[in-house]
């Protein structure tokens, strides 16, 4: 027993140290811009005075408690889907996916897809800003390097994105230990400015912060849309829930996290206090001058470790969707044999890497981008709230009332950040708006295609257990083995066997129905996993389960499947595929140019084959039109 309790500690201080490397590098990195911003940044900058830095800086201390600490670590890590976090997965959870109907369930379900758009915005441009801004420290060293700051964060972020296929267990294994020393030399950083100047401490008092903007409503306002930066990546730590468990991220934000970043962010506003001048680049002028050189290699390193939050949060969530039915198929590969939440997804990593390089290309700088930061966060963050009113009175047993004003204070807080940074949209807010209007697009029209493929399908269909009750009266040969069509609907008979029938004119001893059904749940439980209907001696329908994070390979599944006489060997089992050729039509149920795109989509999707891991000698594809 006391080695068991030694080796799960063992496990959970590897875990802890994992997700500090993974989870945190995007919140950790905030102070190397976010105080720079509100006071020196080109949007509204806030004067430089005593008052000001202690109004700032309470908003800062209790943004990070309210937000984070209370609204994150404590409250929306509780709305997990068995230990899955991030807004697909909470989306799952705040509808009712037997009710399509009801205009509260499509309005939820909208909320939660334009959320998952915009933590796709955070993802391109949470790598491009915190590369950049640590980048830009090279510019304190010697001017000489200017020119290059551009150059060298392209080649840091292609490094960093070809390193993605070794995986997040591998990644966070490097990037834990160098994020321990982040975290240590930004508190000494912090805590000797605060020695030097203890008055910042007052700043913890909230009514600084009140006050501040009480004297200041407008300017305060503007000022909302860059502290909201301090925040940054408490989605994406929501997001990555699943690759680490909930108790490790909580341990290592409140140990660890927390305390650092408040020391740090003080530490720079003490800095303020007796050299206004330092604004410059406050985070970097805290270190002496023999410390500048390797602090700028140190945040650099780390503002590459901040970019893994949000990559390996955008993989969780493509997987996620994809299961669900709102992307297309691609394929993804678990890189680590332990932990099945681990994945790399090739599309999305690639795709990911040049919009970060074009965005690097068209803003040029951290501050240019820092427009465009705030409002995918804060939007994010928005819809984050109303998705948990509903899983706190769907799931948990409150009442409406209670929900609502439980959430009412998040919700006020988070709609005046978002509201402060869409005055932004006119110098870079309108990109992530643009970005995260295009991810919206192709999820609803994947989704809406697939629809509108299966009604077209259900039209010409003919009923299952009709058609079976009048081939078992015989008059067709049958030959020994076993034939499994994939079907969408177990109710109609599927094309392929129509097909079969009209081309080679006799079937298979036994014949299986199999419908794959993606329930909300992470994962099924493989007892869980099969549901047998026999509709005769030689026909059956399986249902079989996965949960949006399983691992779908159906001949694995089969494995444990037991139907007497039936053989699902792999030499004894063929199994047949439908391949539709889309067609698509104006004025249909779906304008023509989303037609084109959901064709386009299902031409280069994943094949079936690939994705449900059948043997590829054993499968027949038989193809058939569909005119959308």
């Amino acid at each position: 027993m006391k080695k068991t309790n030694q080796a799960n500690h063992k496990q959970f201080a590897a875990l802890t140290l994992a997700a500090l490397g993974v989870v945190y590098g995007d919140i950790g990195t905030s102070p190397l811009y976010a105080l720079k911003e509100v006071f020196g940044g080109a949007h509204n900058p806030v004067p430089i005075s005593p008052d000001n830095i202690l109004g700032i800086l309470s908003l800062f201390f209790w943004s990070l408690m309210i937000v984070v600490t209370l609204k994150y670590v404590t409250f929306i890590m509780r709305a997990n889907n068995e230990g899955e976090g991030g807004i697909v997965a909470l989306m799952t959870l705040a509808t009712d996916r037997d009710d399509n109907k009801s205009l509260l369930n499509i309005f939820l379900v909208i909320l939660g897809l334009i959320g998952a758009a915009f933590f796709y915005g955070d993802g391109v441009i949470t790598p491009a800003i915190s590369v950049l801004s640590a980048v830009e420290g090279l510019e304190l060293i010697t001017p000489a390097f200017k020119p290059f700051i551009v150059p060298i964060s392209l080649v840091i972020i292609v490094g960093l994105f070809i390193f993605q296929r070794k995986g997040t267990a591998s990644v966070g294994a490097l990037f834990g230990p160098i994020m321990v020393v982040w975290f240590v030399v930004i508190a000494l950083l912090g805590l000797a400015g605060i020695l030097a100047h203890p008055e910042v401490l007052k700043a913890v008092n909230p009514l600084h912060g009140l006050t501040f903007l009480a004297k200041n409503p407008i300017l305060g306002f503007f000022a909302l849309g860059s502290v909201v930066l301090c925040i940054t990546g408490a989605e994406a730590l929501y997001a990555d829930m699943g690759h680490f468990g909930i108790k490790p991220i909580q341990m290592g934000w409140l140990f660890m996290v927390l305390p650092t970043l408040v020391i740090n962010y003080f530490g720079q506003g003490a800095l303020l206090l007796s050299d206004p001048s330092a604004i410059e680049n406050p985070f970097f002028l805290l270190a002496p001058e023999w410390a500048l050189t390797p602090l700028v290699i140190l945040a650099t390193i780390a503002t590459v470790i901040a970019s893994q939050a949000v990559i390996s949060g955008a993989f969780s969530m493509t997987k996620q969707a994809m299961s669900l039915g709102y992307t297309p198929r691609m394929e993804v590969l678990h890189t680590s044999e332990d932990e099945i939440g681990q994945i790399y997804v090739p599309a999305i990593n690639w795709f990911l890497m040049v919009s970060i390089i074009l965005l690097i290309l068209g803003f040029q700088s951290s501050s240019n981008l820092a427009a465009a930061y705030g409002i995918a966060v804060t939007g994010t963050m928005f819809i984050t709230n109303i998705l948990a009113i509903s899983v706190a009175t769907r799931l948990w047993g409150w009442s409406p009332v209670r929900a609502f004003f439980g959430a009412l204070p998040f919700l006020i807080i988070d709609g005046c950040f978002f509201s402060a940074n869409s005055l932004k949209i006119p110098d870079g807010g309108w990109f992530p708006l643009i970005f995260g209007l295009v991810v919206f697009v192709i999820f609803s029209t994947w989704k809406r295609g697939r629809d509108l493929v299966r009604i077209r399908m259900a039209d010409d269909a003919m009923e299952l257990k009709a058609f079976t009750a009048s081939l078992d009266d015989g008059g067709i040969n049958r030959v020994e083995g076993t034939a499994i069509f994939l079907v969408s609907d177990s109710y109609y008979v599927p094309q392929a066997l129509l097909h079969s029938l009209k081309h080679y004119k006799v079937i298979h001893k036994h014949v299986i129905f199999l419908n794959v059904q993606l329930d909300t749940v992470p994962y099924v439980h493989s007892a869980n996993r099969i549901e047998i209907d026999q509709l005769s001696n030689s026909f059956w329908v399986i249902n079989m389960h996965f949960g949006f994070k399983d691992d779908i390979n159906i001949p694995d599944a089969l494995k444990h499947c037991k139907i007497s006489g039936v053989s699902f060997e792999l030499m004894d089992t063929s199994y047949f595929l439908g391949r539709e050729t889309l067609i698509p039509k104006i004025k249909s149920d779906m304008a023509y140019w989303r037609e084109l795109l959901f064709v386009f989509m299902y031409r280069n999707s994943d094949s079936a084959t690939s994705f449900y891991r059948l043997p590829s000698n054993r499968v027949v594809e038989l193809g058939s039109q569909v005119v959308l």
